[in-house]
């Protein structure tokens, strides 16, 4: 505070000798209380060589300079230009070539030029851009967050250096795609490398066969967001293989074999089954329906090695090919995940990704949200198996003119569109479109007004079936109330995909008063991401953080609605959690939070237990033990367990008839100290590790209940883990899995019976045992600049001078080991873990304060970098 008082201070004096004066005075006062060592005595003078233009003001102002005048400016003194702009044309590199000889300016005044403009003539010194100067030393937090963005960016693999002998063919290509020339294929050098969000699917396949040996995965993802290429690259790595290609259409089927054979570079690769009839080749390609003319019983059920089925019907057909294959990898590729369909991959999907992060990444369309009153009142309609019961929905939305009215009011305020009415019934859609069309907007229901629609004969097709693929589609009116994620999904995926003059998708959802059951949180996570609190926020600041180019907007009489409805208590009351493991059956954790749809807070919050929570259904539990209660309240630090090493020794350690502490190895040793202290963090008063493992025994709930725990936990797990570097192989921390500051200290040696973890609250650690430093990065003490680097900020500061500031920066010759931990947020099912990034080595550092940049042995997952 007291820096930043001064700083201010002194730049806001307007008199040059009076600011001189001014430090002078600061370092008097200074100088009688011993001096600041390495620092000046006396200020002579500020030397500003020539007028800048204003911080964090407009460049291209009517008294401004221009932007060329203010790089060539703040050029002359720099060391370093970081540059991130559309194109460079020679005639505005030409404006700034002679500045460009003395290239971040040392002594952290470092200044960015934020805003339209590219390096042109045009931008630079005759045209109108709005761009914005700031100052290393005005406004440090925003250079700051530029200057990491900036890094990430140039970092991310999205950015690759150019050679004009390697990259001119590649580069003249995608300009003349560019300009709308189509090209033709080529297989010959193909590169085809995974977009982010296909890197993150490839990781989490690896994870589900690798660590859980599952091996019928499902990724779930809209259409357009490239399932096709991604199965293509997965395929990749499983190349050698014989291959089923199973798609819902023949030009599905045809678009298929294309992006393998580009993918795999091999314009070979692969041939296209013909209905009713099986080919022998190894790599086929084949529709569901070419399929059934064969027979599907008719198909050796493990002829093929790997299946991947693009897409389902909603005929039996699906399932019977799915219950009839045995290949050794199933993939399945879908834009919603069903149940009929999650069936077929054991209740669960590999991976999802999620549409807002589909959106922000330029996948899809931007979405354009309107919430708007329709004047229906559903509270009192019945309720049934979670949700609105159907048929009283349709009683109360089809003959309802008012509503219409409403309804058709809203599209006729609307240019010219394509849009779909997704309604409750078919007699809605029907009712709907009749209404439309008497009211002059051209309207169909059915299959036949699909074909219209794409044809341009009509404007609006309503339906109870989303299944209408037709990328021109612009608007979506949702005129009934689902708080299903994944039918919510469906109905905005009708109009995700991108097409040539299509900018945005407009949603169009028809509100009234809900009934308490209804979850508007359910239905908005899939637009924002954010939980039901960071929800409520964002709906009172009118959804400030969606992705760019998406907007909602609530009328008011909605905007109270779902406020009221956010607000509303979605967490079960003791009693009711109760209620509800008693109606679900003696079941384990695992099976209830399944069936139940439910997760670990909803059993752990406010101090609750799975075990208390089976007691008050009254179902049998193992017995107690002295310190039973406060011991089930520790049970939930077990919710993050996610290796399978870790788990599976921890599982033999609360075995009441497991090995004693005595009989373990050093290592599984090692994994009962971590255990014990995250029992107990401040050692529980035990004089030995076998009396605290013994006493724990003692109390056969808790174990049980910390078994079944990690169960759900490693269950959870989407991580390869992988063992620590040679030096520090005999500690069982694995990189990519998560753990709590006990497990970390105990792992590593630092904690022990005279110094328990529990009062451990820096942000690194010095552990002898092993000689290596554990950095444990909490919330805004650093963050990833690449995937393969991490900017920290040790938490007191630091001198480089200092023992600990030349351990960090000499690590490598004095044969001491980094390791880095990074701590998340909490969801509610426990204390936030820290996750394991391995061991890293010094990469650069910044004085003043001290930040150091590390290097990470193994690369961080791709979606924490951002």
């Amino acid at each position: 505070h007291v820096a930043e008082a001064v700083r201010r201070r002194i730049e806001t004096e307007p008199d040059d000798e009076r600011r001189v004066a001014l430090a002078n005075r600061v370092l008097a006062v200074l100088e009688a209380d011993g001096g600041v060592p390495g620092s000046l005595n006396r200020l002579i003078a500020f030397t500003v060589p020539r007028q800048l233009a204003p911080v964090a003001s407009g460049a291209d102002g009517a008294k401004s300079p221009s932007l060329a005048t203010a790089l060539r400016t703040e050029l002359a003194s720099a060391d370093r230009v970081d540059l991130l702009c559309g194109f460079i044309r020679r005639d505005g590199l030409l404006l700034l070539d002679d500045a460009l000889t003395e290239l971040h300016r040392r002594s952290g005044d470092d200044t960015a030029f934020v805003g339209s403009a590219n390096v042109s003539r045009a931008s630079l010194a005759e045209g109108m851009e709005w761009t914005v100067r700031l100052s290393g030393i005005a406004t440090p937090g925003l250079l700051r967050k530029f200057q990491t963005t900036f890094e990430g960016h140039w970092a991310s693999g999205a950015f690759l250096p150019y050679s004009s002998i390697r990259d001119a063919p590649r580069l003249d290509a995608a300009l003349t795609n560019g300009d709308g020339v189509p090209q033709p294929i080529s297989h010959a050098g193909l590169d085809v490398r995974p977009l982010p969000h296909q890197q993150e699917a490839l990781a989490a396949l690896d994870v589900e066969r690798d660590t859980h040996d599952r091996h019928r995965n499902l990724v779930v993802a809209a259409t357009g967001t490239g399932k096709t290429v991604l199965a293509a690259l997965d395929y990749r790595r499983l190349r050698g293989q014989s291959l089923l290609f199973i798609a819902a259409s023949d030009a599905a089927v045809e678009s298929a074999l294309r992006t393998f054979r580009e993918t795999l570079g091999d314009e070979k690769f692969g041939a296209v089954n013909v209905a009713g009839k099986l080919s022998r080749r190894r790599h086929l390609f084949a529709s569901i329906g070419g399929l059934a003319e064969h027979g599907i019983e008719e198909l050796p059920a493990t002829r093929f090695d790997v299946v991947i089925v693009n897409g389902f019907d909603p005929e039996p057909v699906s399932a019977r090919l799915l219950a009839h294959l045995r290949p050794k990898e199933l993939l399945g590729l879908t834009a919603t995940p069903d149940d009929d369909v999650l069936h077929h991959f054991d209740g669960r999907s590999a991976y999802e990704l999620p549409l807002c992060d589909a959106v922000a990444a330029e996948l899809l369309v931007p979405v354009h949200y309107h919430g708007v009153a329709d004047g229906v009142d559903v509270s009192d309609v019945d309720w049934k198996l979670g949700a609105y019961d159907a048929d009283a929905l349709d009683a109360r939305y089809t003959g309802n003119d008012a509503r219409a009215d409403v309804v058709l009011a809203t599209l006729r305020d609307m240019d010219l569109m394509r849009a779909v009415g997704c309604c409750v019934s078919e007699a809605h859609a029907e009712y709907m479109a009749r209404m439309a069309s008497e009211s002059g907007i051209p309207a169909g229901a059915g299959p036949d007004a699909v074909a219209a629609l794409r044809a341009g004969r009509i404007r609006v097709v309503f339906t109870s079936d989303e299944n209408v693929d037709v990328p021109e589609v612009d608007a979506v009116l949702l005129l009934w109330p689902t708080d299903n994620p994944a039918r919510f999904l469906r109905q905005l995926g009708v109009g995700l995909r991108r097409a040539p003059g299509k900018s945005a998708l407009t949603v169009l959802d028809f509100i009234g008063p809900q009934r308490q059951e209804f979850r508007f949180d359910l239905r908005y996570r899939a637009l924002t991401g954010a939980s039901r609190r960071a929800l409520r926020r964002q709906v009172e600041q009118g959804f400030p953080a969606l992705p760019s180019g998406s907007r909602a907007v609530l009328d008011d009489a909605v905007r109270r609605i779902v406020l009221d409805n956010l607000g509303a208590p979605s967490r079960l009351s003791r009693g009711q959690l109760a209620a509800d493991v008693r109606s679900h059956g003696d079941l384990s954790l695992a099976a209830y939070l399944h069936q139940a749809d439910r997760g670990l807070s909803d059993v752990y919050r406010n101090g609750g237990t799975w075990t208390s929570a089976r007691r008050a259904a009254g179902f049998a539990t193992a017995s107690g033990g002295p310190d039973e209660d406060v011991l089930l309240r520790r049970v939930v630090a077990f919710a993050h367990v996610d290796d399978a090493e870790r788990a599976e020794v921890y599982r033999r350690l609360v075995d009441v008839d497991g090995p004693r502490y005595g009989q373990l190895t050093e290592r599984e040793q090692r994994l009962a100290r971590m255990l014990l202290f995250t029992v107990w963090p401040k050692r529980g008063g035990f004089a030995s590790y076998p009396a605290g493992l013994a006493h724990l025994r003692r109390h056969r709930a808790v174990c049980a209940e910390i078994a079944e725990l990690i169960d759900v936990a490693l269950e959870r797990a989407r991580h390869v883990p992988a063992p620590l570097d040679a030096e520090l192989k005999p500690v069982p921390l694995a990189s990519h899995a998560s753990y709590l500051r006990e497990e970390i200290l105990a792992a590593l040696g630092y904690a022990t019976l005279r110094r328990p973890p529990g009062g451990h609250t820096a942000g690194a650690a010095w552990c002898a045992a092993t000689r290596a430093d554990a950095l444990l990065v909490t919330p805004g003490a650093g963050e990833p600049v690449s995937t393969e680097l991490f900017r920290w900020r040790p938490r007191h500061r630091l001198s480089t001078s200092s023992t600990t500031g030349q351990r960090y920066l000499r690590h490598r010759e004095q044969g001491s080991g980094v390791v880095l931990f990074v701590r998340g947020t909490s969801s509610g099912d426990g204390p936030a873990p820290f996750r394991c990034f391995g061991q890293v080595s010094y990469a650069e550092h910044e004085d003043d304060p001290l930040s150091i940049t590390w290097r990470l042995h193994r690369p961080m997952p791709s979606e924490l970098v951002g």
